[in-house]
């Protein structure tokens, strides 16, 4: 994050000089470095199909960026795979993995000409009786595997609402004669920032095993959950490693079935994560007999990450990098308890002050509301070492955009 006077920026392009022409709060995006996980990934595993799972961060220009790129995507509502659609992702690019959605969802992803993931029972048997061996559809299975960093997060464990319990086969295989339904897909995501490559093993043993009773079979979605590194000393997924063990079961598997299948994956924070940055100008400097803190112009509205999923993202203060560390505990200005960063050693802040809050690429946007009626911010993305605006500031109109005030 260093330009070549030595400020801190991206692509040569410093922080103060964003801030300076976009305000704050803003949300920075460097697109050298989206490409650079996209490079990693396809290097990791060279024969699997990228589907870039848009809730991570949907701005257009970022799907359109990720076309670009050559990746596919992964959406979970008809108004994200509309996006995609406009963003140049043709139907048969997209994957719609929707949750606890209302069948008339359903059919408007069919009519769109989607990749329908089914991930429940009761939807597979009204899919059947619909469509029939008219429309494939793929199956998201649950695994009964607790992975990841956070419970909240796991979303393949026995408790979670997500995807079909694989114990439940042999109802499957019955919804599936009785229809006669085209399976060409087996899905499972079993959470988020996974480092035990074992789990992705035994994905893979689960695929593998039940890939030989659907006939009509064309891919196998291993999903996402790949982590990246929140702080220095942080541990991360060994991509190579997890390539290089998927690539060697895979290959088994071909030489016993005879099959040849293609292999998805559902990157999402991993692709836009570290590329993301937060900017937040400090309010107030207020000490207290047991704490300072430190108040910036940003709060949970905008990165609900840290209150949501007790996530840790590190702050830097670019404006004062020179000065003496002390300890503060770094709030927002909503009328919550909003703590970006609890008890953090940063150089001596200021009012005025310039704070960087990293790794905030990933379910921070795409997570933000207008709680207490605050503006959601700007968005800018860092191409060829110019910052082109992706996402206006809100504005009041919009805020008031909707509402009807019935006593006017």
């Amino acid at each position: 994050m260093k330009t070549k006077d030595g400020t801190s920026g991206v692509q040569g392009i410093s922080f103060q000089s964003l801030a300076n022409q976009f305000g704050t709060p803003l949300y920075v995006y460097d697109a050298e470095k989206i490409a650079e996980q996209v490079r990693s990934m396809r290097t990791a595993f060279p024969d699997i199909r990228i589907k870039y799972a848009a809730k991570a961060l949907t701005n257009i220009s970022i799907l359109h960026l990720m076309k670009k790129l050559g990746t596919g995507v992964d959406v979970v509502s008809i108004q994200e795979a509309q996006i995609a659609l406009h963003a140049g992702f043709l139907a048969e690019e997209i994957m719609f993995t929707p949750n606890c959605v209302a069948f008339e969802e359903i059919i408007e992803g069919v009519t769109l000409g989607l990749n329908i993931n089914l991930d429940n029972l009761p939807v597979l048997e009204k899919f059947g009786e619909k469509y029939g061996s008219s429309y494939p559809c793929i199956l998201r299975l649950n695994p009964g595997i607790l992975a990841g960093g956070n419970y909240k997060i796991s979303t393949g464990h026995g408790h979670s609402k997500f995807g079909i319990s694989v114990q439940a086969i042999d109802k499957i295989r019955e919804a599936v004669g009785r229809y006669a339904i085209r399976i060409h897909g087996l899905h499972i995501h079993t959470g988020s920032e996974i480092t035990d490559l074992d789990v992705f093993m035994k994905m893979a043993d689960i695929l593998f095993g039940l890939a030989p009773q659907f006939p009509h079979l064309q891919f196998l979605d291993f999903g996402g959950g790949l982590k990246v590194p929140y702080k220095e000393e942080d541990s991360e997924t060994a991509v190579v490693e997890l390539g290089q063990r998927l690539s060697a079961a895979f290959l088994k598997f071909r030489e016993v079935h005879g099959r040849t299948l293609e292999l998805w994956m559902e990157p999402g924070k991993y692709l836009v994560s570290e590329a993301g940055i937060l900017l937040v100008t400090t309010n107030v400097v207020k000490e207290t007999p047991h704490v300072t803190f430190a108040g910036v112009d940003s709060g949970l509205n905008h990165l609900i990450r840290p209150m949501m999923y007790d996530a840790y993202h590190h702050i830097v203060n670019v404006t004062n990098p020179e000065g003496i560390e002390k300890t503060y505990t770094v709030v927002g200005n909503i009328c919550e308890t909003d703590t970006f960063g609890l008890d953090r050693t940063l150089n001596e802040v200021r009012e005025g002050d310039l704070l960087v809050i990293q790794n905030a690429g990933a379910y921070g946007y795409s997570m933000a509301s207008n709680y207490n009626s605050r503006f959601r911010p700007a968005e800018v993305l860092i191409i060829d070492g110019e910052a082109k605006l992706i996402r206006h500031r809100d504005t009041m109109e919009q805020l008031l955009n909707g509402q009807v005030d019935i006593f006017q």
